[in-house]
């Protein structure tokens, strides 16, 4: 590694230009040669701007997966290395077998399953086949090669480097990388909304007794099961008896819960103006993710640059090499969790002669057998066998809450499409070329490969994109209706979970004819809002992605269509709406309703909550324990607060705590109505006891942890990085604030003191008629998770302060920055 000064970028820049200016017989035979060099080397430039955002200049796509690899490396290795050594199912081996899991690529409770799950994916050579699959079923030339440039860049890094990260500093398991390893990451992202969800399930199944042989033994003999706290077979991973049926109203629930995709631990807004609302008849694109702030799911900023054939500047999610959401000089796109259920269950009748024999059409069929072994630290392996049918694993569980009961006359088998899709990068890469929302919209079509995401768009002429184009099991609302069991009668309507007869061939998913792959939906079957005036999504269905113009007509496994929305959704399209129809809109006013955060709740039942509060008899309430608090003072809070989360709002935590006591089934005077969704249901019910309950509780709580209940937010929500407060603007998701962050309750050291969860990678973008775009920026939690680094907690500081970073696009940008340091890498 080399550090050189500026007069070096210039040149390099000049060379890779260079090649944009010969004929183009000469150009092309050069292009090869450099995309081929006969030695084998890989290089890249990287220019580093303020915050430490690198600006990754490469010949070819390998050399810029090596360069991307290589800064990755140097920000995120500690994190990154946690991440291969989950998909190489290697926790065990290093961290112990019972130690909590690697939860931003599985849903995994303990390192043994995790690893049991892991182990078999790379025993059985999955992500090998599909790396071999031809494209468009497998990834194309230039993915590969930037996933071969990538783990060589990572690699390199840690030859040529010392870490300082006390994560991992001097740790056995930092250790080089091969393109299986990478390849293995992004299937694992894949499959988080399918098998990733069911792993305790998947490695938990044991057929109930019966005449095949014990599977699951140690190499001592020992019970795999006994020995690692596992349930053995007669018992689901739940701990309900294998003869148990599961209940169905019980199930449902559990399901709609599991799927929700505006849940606490993900989420996103995304919203694109079109050119009729803009001051310049261009477009607009606000992007606000929210993804685990700490672990291996975190976004990394950065520009990668092949001249005359790739710009692009975003965010990537860690241990990939395409940018995940982002911009170039024409588009910008974002995402958001979709409601799409990205897998299905086939309800298997079993031979009663044998459990692992299941029944198609009255023709048996045997179970595949998985023996997987995973060595354990300070103990004997541990081996186990999974069982895997035609239409997936056996499953026992899909949660704690979902138990799947495996009984000597019923299994449940899980079917997840996107098992055999490692097309992400290339719809990302395809998304990186787009000249305009239609190109987004085609390399969707061509690529058919995000797995459980909405996509958002806005170009420079002023077009506006919103679909759902996801990787979903072809589960129609007539196949679900001819062939649900019992089961999946409950749990299709109610969460989009569908629980399908196994035993009959007629029951298969069959195939749409523009599909990449069987079993899915075709691009012809999704949700599509094209150059509607705004195009907005926070994680609902895709029904109302514009109020004016809803979507309809798609199948249940979507989403829903006419039900109520989210608190959250509420006042995301009462804000666009409104921005909308005032028009002249630039990016300073996507910049404004980023750190708007305004609580929807407090808009719709403050003012009831403080008036109800002050005409409570003597100023007190009982709370739940049964004892009279004087709440008084809370009133005038309550009428007083300014409906925000800011951080210098008062008022907002005592709101925050008592919204979170308050029942939903208590909630409402005024229900949930289709014909009025974005302001029903409505009008806060404070004649229930639990109101003056909630609020007695509420201000015993906050007294209790000496915190005043007209204090400043930023005195109680804040995180800790160097030893430093930093004040975090934001709040939970029922609140309905657009800037979402999830804070970690610990009254004990101050109140919120930490975030698990929130607004990560923040962009607002938009176009002024120049070939640079003008572009915002916000990684909240910094570029490096290295607490030695400088780009600590420099964005976080940022983001507190609610002030933004300006892309460096154009080359003049980046060669002006005044922070500019370059490196040249090579292998």
């Amino acid at each position: 590694m080399r550090t050189r000064p500026r007069r070096t970028v210039v040149a390099a820049v000049a060379l890779f230009a260079a090649v944009g200016t010969l004929p183009a017989a000469a150009a092309q035979d050069q292009y090869q040669e450099q995309r081929h060099p006969s030695h084998g080397g890989l290089s890249a430039t990287i220019r580093y701007t303020e915050y430490g955002i690198p600006h990754i200049l490469a010949r070819n796509y390998a050399d810029l997966g090596f360069g991307t690899g290589w800064a990755q490396a140097a920000d995120q290795v500690c994190a990154l290395a946690d991440g291969f050594v989950t998909v190489r199912g290697e926790r065990s081996r290093y961290f112990g077998a019972d130690a909590a899991a690697d939860s931003a690529l599985s849903s995994a409770t303990k390192n043994l399953s995790s690893d049991l799950y892991f182990r078999g994916v790379r025993e059985a050579g999955t992500v090998e086949k599909l790396m071999a699959q031809p494209a468009p079923l497998g990834p194309g030339r230039e993915v590969k090669e930037l996933m071969r440039g990538f783990a060589a860049g990572y690699n390199t890094w840690l030859e040529k480097n010392r870490i300082t990260d006390p994560t991992c500093r001097g740790a056995a398991w930092v250790r080089p990388v091969s393109v299986q390893d990478v390849a293995a990451r992004n299937f694992a992202l894949a499959v988080l909304g399918g098998q990733g969800r069911a792993v305790d399930g998947i490695t938990a199944a044991q057929p109930p007794a019966s005449t095949t042989p014990p599977a699951g033994t140690t190499s001592t003999g020992t019970s795999s099961a006994g020995a690692t706290g596992t349930p053995s077979a007669g018992t689901s991973s739940t701990g309900t008896p294998s003869g148990a049926t599961p209940d169905a109203q019980d199930a449902a629930r559990a399901a709609r819960e599991l799927f929700a995709a505006d849940s606490a631990d993900m989420g996103s807004n995304a919203v694109a103006f079109g050119g009729s609302t803009t001051a310049n008849g261009r477009g607009l694109l606000l992007g606000n993710p929210h993804y685990p702030w700490q672990g291996g799911r975190r976004f990394w900023q950065s520009q990668q640059t092949i001249p005359g054939d790739l710009n692009v500047s975003g965010g990537s999610l860690l241990g990939s090499a395409t940018v995940s959401i982002g911009h170039n000089a024409q588009v910008a796109w974002s995402h958001t969790v979709a409601t799409g259920v990205p897998l299905n269950l086939h309800q298997l009748t079993l031979d009663p002669a044998d459990p692992t024999v299941y029944l198609v059409d009255g023709r048996p069929e045997r179970m595949t057998e998985r023996r997987v072994t995973v060595a354990v630290k300070d103990g004997a392996p541990v081996t186990r066998t999974q069982w895997w049918t035609r239409y997936g694993p056996v499953v026992t569980s899909l949660g704690a809450a979902l138990p799947l009961p495996w009984t000597a006359t019923t299994a449940y088998a899980l079917n997840d499409p996107n098992a055999t899709n490692l097309r992400a990068s290339d719809t990302a890469l395809g998304f990186s070329k787009a000249r305009g929302t239609a190109d987004v919209l085609d390399a969707l079509k061509r690529t058919q490969g995000l797995p459980w995401v909405n996509t958002i768009a806005a170009d420079s002429r002023g077009h506006t994109l919103f679909t759902q184009s996801q990787v979903l099991p072809r589960i129609t609302d007539e196949l679900a209706q001819r062939c649900s069991t019992p089961l999946g009668r409950v749990t299709y309507p109610a969460s989009g979970v569908a629980i399908l007869d196994g035993s009959r061939g007629d029951c298969a998913l069959g195939s749409d004819p523009d599909a990449v792959q069987p079993g899915i939906f075709g691009p012809a079957k999704m949700p599509v809002l094209k150059d509607a005036p705004y195009a907005e999504n926070s994680n609902d269905s895709a029904w109302l992605a514009n109020v004016q113009r809803p979507i309809t007509g798609y199948e249940r496994v979507f989403g829903t269509i006419g039900t109520q929305r989210s608190m959250r959704t509420r006042g995301a399209l009462r804000d666009v709406a409104a921005m909308a129809a005032r028009g002249q809109l630039t990016v300073r006013d996507l910049q404004a309703q980023q750190f708007a955060n305004r609580v929807t709740a407090g808009d719709l039942v403050a003012a009831d909550a403080a008036k109800a509060c002050a005409a409570l008899p003597g100023g007190t309430a009982t709370g739940s324990d049964g004892k009279a608090v004087d709440v008084g003072a809370a009133c005038g809070v309550l009428a007083a607060w300014d409906r925000t989360a800011d951080t210098g709002s008062r008022g907002a935590l005592l709101f925050d705590r008592l919204w979170r006591r308050l029942p939903v089934s208590q909630l409402w005077k005024v229900p949930f109505s289709a014909a009025d969704p974005v302001g029903t249901p409505s009008t806060l019910n404070t004649d229930a006891p639990a109101f003056a309950a909630a609020l007695a509780d509420t201000v015993t709580e906050l007294r209790a942890a000496g915190i005043p209940l007209d204090s400043r937010l930023s005195e109680h929500q804040f995180v800790v990085r160097n030893g430093k407060r930093i004040a975090v603007p934001g709040g939970t998701e029922s609140l309905g604030v657009w800037n979402k962050v999830e804070p970690v309750w610990d009254p004990a050291n101050g109140g919120y003191t930490e975030v698990t969860t929130g607004s990560s990678y923040i962009q607002a973008v938009g176009w002024n008629g120049s070939r640079c775009p003008v572009a915002r920026t916000l990684l909240t939690y910094s570029q490096s998770s290295n607490p030695d680094s400088p780009h600590f907690s420099d964005q976080t500081r940022l983001f507190s302060a609610e002030r933004w970073v300006t892309s460096r696009f154009c080359e003049k940008d980046i060669l002006s920055s005044p922070a500019l340091r370059v490196v040249r890498v090579r292998s």
